[in-house]
């Protein structure tokens, strides 16, 4: 449900991340301001946003009429000044340190009602964003998402030492109040949750190819048809519980001191960026797998299809 206390939301930075939140926070009826920092790229941006809706609406989770509702609640800008009014921002400018650093200065210069800025950065934690603030060196966080952010409900939060008190739990009930399901760390970790889980199985998956076990279509069989499906219902922890713990400490004891504990990228993964296989998008469309005459479109959809159920928004209606 729609905060109160929210009247507008600023989004510094349109890449993928910022697009998406901006179908976000429009779709929950927030008036939003989407920062972007050349003025000829918003006609893309604007295009990204009704490629999102249009698809939301091919699925039929939301009237024909939706998209011109919701882009009411939009407006570009290039100056910083028209987020005067906004409590939280999203900041999803690239990873580098010394632009971020400039957009919170900005900030802090022209937006006097913001209570929250939330960082989307993947690599930095909050202690190193706020390191040059002043005014808001207290309201810098992280709230890290997953791509498509309008799709993907999940997001982490991590504040640092200078962190202010209250100002994780508001980002949380924002992000709750758009449908979204948030958690808090208790510290900050490279990674956070979600992608030290990812590397995690990412670094055995690379083993068991690199030791001959299986190859790289077994894996994926495996994941799509075994445990996987599994825990899009119920959690890890929920599931080791549920079978006894007795009998989970047999497996720990015998499969832990067998699984890589490399601490770098193997040679499965620096021969291929050698010789220029890096993926579907390559130049030469092979990375584990030939992309040669695959149907792209089909891929997306198969990318979406997990995430559609969770789009049951309450809609602005005008």
């Amino acid at each position: 449900m729609k905060l109160d206390s929210v009247k507008q939301i600023g989004i510094i930075g349109n890449g993928m991340i910022g697009d998406s939140l901006s179908v976000l926070t429009t779709g929950h009826g927030y008036q939003t301001v989407c920062l972007a920092r050349n003025p000829d790229r918003i006609p893309g941006y604007k295009e990204a946003y009704d490629r999102y809706f249009r698809q939301m609406i091919d699925q039929g989770l939301m009237p024909e009429n939706q998209l011109a509702i919701c882009e009411k609640y939009l407006k570009y800008t290039v100056d910083v000044a028209d987020l005067k009014n906004c409590d939280v921002i999203f900041e999803c400018v690239f990873e580098d340190i010394d632009l971020k650093y400039k957009i919170y200065a900005d900030i802090e210069a022209s937006c006097p009602k913001v209570k929250a800025i939330c960082s989307v950065s993947s690599s930095f934690v909050p202690d190193v964003l706020s390191a040059q603030a002043t005014k808001y060196k207290d309201r810098i966080i992280v709230t890290h998402p997953f791509n498509p952010a309008h799709m993907v409900p999940f997001f982490e939060l991590c504040g640092g030492d200078n962190t202010g008190e209250g100002v994780l739990q508001f980002a949380k009930e924002v992000l709750e109040s758009l449908d979204r399901k948030p958690v808090i760390l208790k510290k900050p970790a490279p990674g956070f949750i979600g992608n030290r889980l990812q590397f995690a199985l990412w670094r055995e998956a690379l083993n068991l190819v690199e030791s001959g076990i299986c190859d790289p279509r077994d894996v994926d069989t495996c994941l799509n048809y075994s445990f996987c499906p599994r825990y899009t219902s119920i959690g890890i922890y929920e599931h080791f519980d549920n079978g006894d713990l007795r009998l989970n400490i047999t497996t720990c004891n015998t499969v832990f001191p067998t699984l890589s504990n490399i601490a770098e990228a193997p040679p499965a993964i620096t021969d291929r960026i050698a010789r220029g296989d890096t993926g579907a998008r390559a130049e030469s469309k092979t990375g584990f797998y030939s992309w040669h005459g695959v149907d792209m479109d089909a891929y997306r959809e198969r990318v979406n299809a997990p995430y559609w159920r969770f789009i049951n928004w309450e809609l602005p209606k005008e």
